[in-house]
């Protein structure tokens, strides 16, 4: 009883120490406890200190410029409009798929985006390049690491450029399936866009089962809408596209990409590649719209328009659109469907100001007889023009004094020079049609062998039958100076990209006999716009005049019809000859014997009954093909006579014979007067 009792009390001792001890425990771990809490609660105030007192304002406005951001869209093209307020050129609105690309978004989130938008969607990939295609391929992880693998056997290190490499080194290692091309190909316009910009993954032939599909399924992929987009039509017919141009549908075209990625475009735009839409790029495109928009990682929680974007401004031409398809029809109807011709080209045009009414044009395949339109063919196609462009020989003379509008009567007979092949006029090949000609009756009949007398007289030349050819090099220079004068054989300035200064044949001492044919037309070449330009300053007495096509500028209203007028183009004078009233009345006296003459050589007679009055030069070149023997027919002319208010300059390159520029000629000057201006006041 006594050992129970002692063991007890021991027992009771242990537990009193036991819990005394537990009790000193537990403050000391809450001092602990508590010791921790304070250091990090200094350490988090520290750091608010260093992030909201030091560089607050470095943070906030990194915040501000991660987080709100702008995004721009396209707005819709300007319209092109012919003189009379016809559309010719404009817009039609159609669904697309559109993809903006969000910040930050991954290589990977496209990825995924691409892979379920190609199920829904395909796509045209003609453009899909092998480095689209890799892109694509490697975006997978899986095969991005085996294709390091690959890389990484010599023990070096390896990134994505290495795996690039490693592709085009083994060409054969991945092969995508038409169904992965199309899913590549929608993963390359992703990628390629900027972010928060927006470009058109198809804007061309959706279908309707594709927008629906498409649409049911937006939520899965984010940036991915439904949007419109603008193409061109063409309401006057849409042979009007080989003068206005085209526009890219897949981006900056690559052949200037640089150039417009420096003037601010993006890599998706839709831009002019060609002609009137290319020139005027700037003015039919407009401003794009602008949103601020705020995300959130990748999600969009804001978005406000602060600019709604303004359509581009419109062109009106100096074209009359019915005029002009008339014109286009006149050149297929009478256009000689065999033979070796390689094209005909024509250009009406305003003489006192420069206006272009119209500008039509054919190219023609001689090996397979295939044409196509090619009106912009009348300012970048230099031919051998031929007797059509005298008159600019005659003022020459006169200009030079080797001739005077009193004394310039020369005796037409074939040209033989030492070491030259006889050269003569179409009627007077043997001699016996030898006659004396004035200036104009020169004109008139066509006279090689007077053209080729005023350039030896210029050269100096004292001419005899079988006298040496003393002609310097130097003779080319002069005649060309009168011609480019003229507007023959240099730019003539018109507002369309393109234009081509025309043709120099050589000008070498071995190469003096053909300057006697340089002075009938037969050895450079010219442009048609220049056979328009050179008449219209001998129908308007001596001002050459700069062609344009483009009259105004204008806006749109709010219902769309034109707006205001933002600019208004201007009557240019390039220059003006330095001649007399009286050399200009000797040629136009010519060129209205061309058409109304009596003699039996007179090479127009049959527009001589046309009403208004037709003054004219005709020109027949001889020419080749392929070593085959050709002929081009040229034709510049005006009306009416006395009061000249239209030039008509066409010409058909390496034809057959016949009188198909007459013909042309004068159902264009019918057209003219019924379609652009009436001709009751002038008959």
């Amino acid at each position: 009883m006594n050992f129970f009792n002692r063991f007890k009390g021991i027992f009771k001792f242990r537990s009193r120490e036991k819990g005394r001890t537990a009790q000193s425990a537990i403050p000391f771990r809450l001092n602990f406890l508590l010791w921790i809490v304070g250091l990090l609660l200094l350490a988090l105030a520290v750091r608010l200190f260093y992030l909201q007192v030091l560089n607050g304002s470095a943070y906030k406005a990194e915040v501000k410029r991660s987080d709100t951001t702008i995004q721009t869209n396209n707005v819709q093209r300007g319209m092109i409009y012919d003189s009379t307020g016809k559309v010719m050129v404009g817009n039609q609105a159609k669904q697309a798929i559109t993809y903006t690309k969000g910040q930050n978004v991954s290589s990977d989130d496209m990825y995924k985006i691409a892979n379920r938008l190609g199920n829904y969607l395909n796509v045209l990939t003609a453009r899909l390049t092998t480095r689209n295609q890799q892109d694509y391929y490697l975006a997978e992880n899986s095969h991005l690491k085996a294709v390091l693998k690959h890389v990484k056997k010599d023990g070096s290190s390896a990134d994505y450029d290495d795996a690039i490499d490693y592709l085009n080194k083994h060409p054969h290692y991945f092969k995508l399936s038409k169904d992965q091309k199309n899913k590549a190909m929608i993963y390359g316009t992703m990628s390629g866009a900027y972010s928060l910009s927006t470009t058109y993954i198809k804007a061309d032939k959706v279908s309707a089962r594709e927008l629906a599909e498409v649409s049911e399924h937006l939520s899965e992929m984010p940036g991915v809408k439904i949007g419109t987009a603008w193409s061109r039509n063409y309401p006057a017919g849409k042979d009007i596209k080989s003068l206005v141009g085209t526009v890219s549908t897949t981006g900056l075209p690559s052949d200037n990409v640089n150039t417009l990625l420096s003037q601010g475009y993006s890599r998706n735009d839709n831009v002019g590649q060609s002609y009137l839409e290319k020139q005027y790029q700037a003015t039919l495109a407009g401003s794009k719209s602008q949103t601020r928009v705020t995300t959130s990682g990748h999600n969009v929680t804001k978005s406000k328009v602060i600019y709604p974007g303004q359509k581009g401004d419109n062109l009106v031409l100096t074209i009359n659109s019915k005029f002009q398809k008339d014109v286009q029809k006149i050149l297929s109807q009478n256009f000689p469907a065999g033979g070796s011709s390689t094209g005909v080209y024509a250009v009406v045009m305003n003489p006192y100001t420069g206006a272009i009414y119209a500008m039509g044009g054919i190219d023609r395949d001689p090996s397979t007889g295939k044409t196509t339109t090619d009106e912009i063919g009348a300012i970048n196609h230099p031919i051998t023009m031929g007797s059509v462009v005298k008159p600019v020989t005659i003022m020459g003379g006169l200009m030079e004094k080797v001739i005077t509008p009193e004394n310039n009567t020369l005796t037409d007979t074939p040209i033989r020079v030492a070491g030259t092949s006889v050269k003569s006029s179409w009627f007077n090949k043997t001699g016996s049609a030898s006659m004396a000609l004035s200036a104009p009756e020169a004109l008139e009949v066509s006279s090689n062998s007077y053209m080729m007398q005023i350039a030896m007289k210029e050269g100096g030349m004292n001419y005899h039958s079988g006298a040496q050819l003393t002609l310097k090099p130097s003779i080319f220079n002069k005649m060309r100076y009168y011609y480019k004068m003229f507007g023959l054989g240099q730019p003539t300035g018109i507002d369309l990209p393109g234009e081509v200064a025309g043709y120099q044949g050589p000008s070498k001492k071995k190469n003096i006999g053909s300057a006697l044919d340089l002075s009938y037309g037969n050895y450079d070449g010219y442009t048609t716009i220049q056979l328009a330009q050179y008449m219209s300053t001998i129908a308007n007495g001596g001002y050459r005049m700069k062609p344009y096509i483009v009259k105004q500028i204008r806006g749109t209203k709010a219902n769309g019809e034109l707006g205001n007028i933002t600019y208004t183009a201007q009557p240019q004078v390039q220059q003006v000859i330095p001649a007399p009233k009286s050399y200009f009345d000797l040629v136009r006296k010519g060129l209205y014997l061309v058409t109304h003459g009596t003699n039996s050589y007179t090479t127009a007679k049959s527009l001589s009954s046309v009403k208004p009055s037709i003054s004219a030069k005709t020109g027949t070149a001889e020419t080749f093909y392929k070593k085959q023997s050709t002929e081009t027919l040229s034709f510049a002319g005006y009306s009416p006579s006395d009061k000249p208010q239209v030039v008509v300059a066409l010409a058909i390159s390496n034809a057959s014979g016949g009188e198909n520029n007459l013909t042309m000629a004068k159902q264009i000057f019918q057209a003219y007067w019924k379609d652009v201006q009436s001709s009751k006041s002038d008959q």
